[in-house]
């Protein structure tokens, strides 16, 4: 029941922690184009290559090493396609290190082996598709994104495999609560019906929880992170950091039947006659995560606590900020643990880590580079270095060995805005400045700039000197200053679409360059399409009916519900035996699972196995009372003055201000 109230307008702002916004856009019609990089930029990207050691190939050998199988074609054409602009020279538009970090994510084009009795299909998702040797079949860690993209590389993977080819698989495992680790399971449990499925600690509440409350923004913020509405070439995406990109089709999710680590940080179990050791990491990369130990393969799974490169510790997109210094820590437990004995690292991003010696200098690297943005942040911080600061200060701080390892550069988390996750996770937004304490909100804020500054006209004119220098970074915060005080300047407008444009080609980040370039798209162009959908029946039919009720009560009009007095609403699932008692009262509406009805003004009765039919438009509330497959007992106007609250969020609100004729 608790979903059948809510889903309809959840499903117009759900969106999954790990992949981009869903909803569609309204948009002008014009072809996006971007523009070439300036003399500045390439000068800049010219420097920065001259700093990086090309030198070293060994992630291009890891990343190709025991190829079993090329991508056929229909396979490929689930992702790489896209990016065959790729090739060996680096465009001007493009930061070196990120552009060979795209050629790299290239290079996984296949089926490979890990080790005896391990396998991988990289190449046709965010993540990659691993098989595990069982005693009666397969065991698949991690499923990919979408059904379409699981269904395609398992079947790529079950023709090719030099073993087992006609085995079943028998178990399926989620390695942690992001939709690009178990949004294609619906496509193995459709082939195989009998998979158990095993899941991290308290995943499915993760999964369905973590974004819902905020989803409406978080959806709009992810199409900036992860470029959904960018075209894949030169001047648009190159690569998604941790692999080439998202695949395209339905994220779905087939509950666990068994969830790990509930009661210990360790737990040991056997799948299908391989022992294995989970190591519960909740709180690192992920809300709900998990690393394994193989010991009969001397094998260990780090999840997505490692990659060629540093991950986020804020997430651009929006999300609570992780723990770095539990990521560190977590780290040195498997280097502690397994470290003597493992001779491969397989991984959900990336390719593996071979050889005892360098799975150890890799677990002792990434272990490190986590501890200096928590321990570096926080020394800077109590030397009185302010939020807005450490982002460059902390540059300062990383040491000449921990820079020339590919694998720590910044291509999805950065060391600026991961040093700004770790102050704010300990002292928040605020410096202590009394100036940054109550700013006049953004528009109001602008205005009085422009006014200080002389006009928009002296703004632009310091502008355009200082873009023609390169000082793109104060350029942007210039221009956006006058572009929020009058949308209509275009002049403005366009310089600062040319100055983030800039920018962009100069990140070394894929989400900074996604979100530079985005930005100047939107400056000029408006909000375009592109952006995929992540919600779905199996996600949405998983969330609890508390969670629900919190989400419903976001959307609630404050000041209008006031004046609705005390309403009070019992929801009662027969199917589950579930009640929720619900209150109406000073424009908040609040709820609480109880044993028994509690006194209340309306009583609502549905089965919670309704829900599949409302998420998927085959039913509504009003049908399900009109044919008694749902009940009202008391006021029947009680639950309709509640609805009458809610507010439609703006899947479409202005992050740069837009163009007139695109609103």
């Amino acid at each position: 029941m608790q979903k059948s109230l809510m889903t309809i307008s959840i499903i117009a702002s759900f969106s999954l922690s790990a992949v981009a916004a869903e909803h569609e856009h309204e948009h002008i019609s014009l072809h996006y184009q971007g523009k070439p990089a300036t003399k500045q930029t390439i000068e800049v990207n010219k420097a920065t290559a001259a700093t990086l050691n090309f030198a070293d190939k060994k992630a291009f050998e890891e990343f190709s090493k025991n190829l079993i199988a090329e991508l056929d074609e229909p396979t490929a054409a689930i992702l790489r396609a896209d990016f065959s602009f790729i090739g060996d020279k680096t465009p001007d538009t493009v930061n070196p290190s990120l552009y060979r970090q795209a050629q790299l994510n290239m290079v996984s084009n296949g089926l490979y082996k890990v080790t005896d009795g391990i396998y991988q299909v990289r190449g046709t998702d965010l993540a990659n598709l691993t098989l595990i040797r069982g005693k009666t079949g397969w065991i698949l860690y991690d499923v990919l994104l979408t059904k379409e993209a699981a269904k395609l590389s398992l079947e790529f993977a079950l023709k090719h495999l030099p073993e087992g080819n006609n085995l079943p698989v028998v178990a399926m495992i989620y390695s942690h609560s992001h939709g690009d680790h178990f949004g294609g399971s619906r496509a193995i449990k459709d082939m195989f019906p009998n998979v158990k499925v095993y899941g991290s600690n308290n995943i499915t509440k993760e999964i369905v929880d973590e974004n819902v409350l905020a989803g409406n923004a978080m959806s709009r913020r992810a199409a900036y992170q992860y470029g959904a509405t960018l075209e894949r070439n030169e001047q648009g995406i190159v690569d998604a950091a941790l692999a080439k990109g998202l695949s395209k089709g339905e994220v779905t999710y087939v509950k666990p039947d068994v969830t790990l680590n509930a009661k210990d940080k360790w737990e040991t179990l056997t799948i299908d006659g391989i022992d294995m050791v989970f190591m519960d990491a909740s709180g690192t990369e992920a809300a709900s995560e998990m690393a394994t130990y193989i010991p009969s393969m001397k094998a260990l799974w780090t999840a997505e606590l490692t990659y060629h490169g540093m991950h986020n510790i804020y997430t651009l997109r929006g999300a609570k900020v992780r723990d770095a210094i539990k990521w560190s820590k977590d780290i040195n437990e498997l280097l502690n643990h397994f470290g003597n004995d493992a001779q491969v690292i397989f991984t959900a991003h990336s390719a593996p880590v071979f050889g005892n010696a360098d799975v150890n200098a890799y677990l002792r690297m990434q272990r490190d580079n986590y501890g200096l943005v928590h321990n570096q942040t926080l020394r800077l911080a109590n030397n009185g270095v302010g939020i807005q600061d450490i982002g460059d200060a902390i540059q300062t701080t990383i040491p000449k060995t921990v820079r020339d390892t590919w694998y720590t550069n910044g291509y999805h988390g950065t060391y600026s805005h991961n040093a700004k996750a770790v102050y704010n996770m300990y002292l928040g937004y605020f410096d202590m400045n009394p100036a940054n304490l109550n700013p006049l909100p953004t528009k109001d804020e602008s205005a009085k700039f422009v006014e200080y500054m002389g006009g928009a006209k002296a703004v632009l004119k310091h502008a355009k000197a200082d873009y023609a220098q390169g000082e793109y970074r104060f350029v942007a915060t210039a221009l956006n200053k006058v572009v929020m005080a009058e949308p209509n300047n275009t002049e403005a407008r366009q310089l600062l679409a040319d100055t983030y444009e800039q920018l962009g080609y100069q990140a070394e980040g894929a989400g900074w360059r996604n979100i530079y370039l985005t930005g100047a798209q939107e400056l000029r162009a408006g909000i375009q399409p592109g952006a995929p959908k992540s919600a779905s029946a199996d996600i949405l039919g998983e969330m609890d009916i508390s969670t629900l009720f919190d989400f419903l009560a976001v959307r609630v009009d404050s000041i209008k519900a006031a004046e609705l007095g005390l309403l009070r609403l019992n929801v009662i699932t027969p199917d589950t035996k579930e009640t929720l008692y619900v209150e109406l009262s000073n424009g908040n509406l609040s709820n609480i699972q109880v044993d028994k009805p509690m006194e209340a003004d309306t009583n609502l009765y549905i089965d919670k196995r309704y829900i599949t039919g409302i998420l998927l438009g085959k039913t509504t509330l009003k049908d399900l009372l009109a044919n008694g497959s749902a009940k009202l007992e008391g006021d029947k106007t009680a639950f309709g003055k509640i609805m009458s609250t809610l507010v439609q969020f703006d899947a479409n609100f202005e992050i740069v201000p837009l163009p007139p004729t695109a609103k």
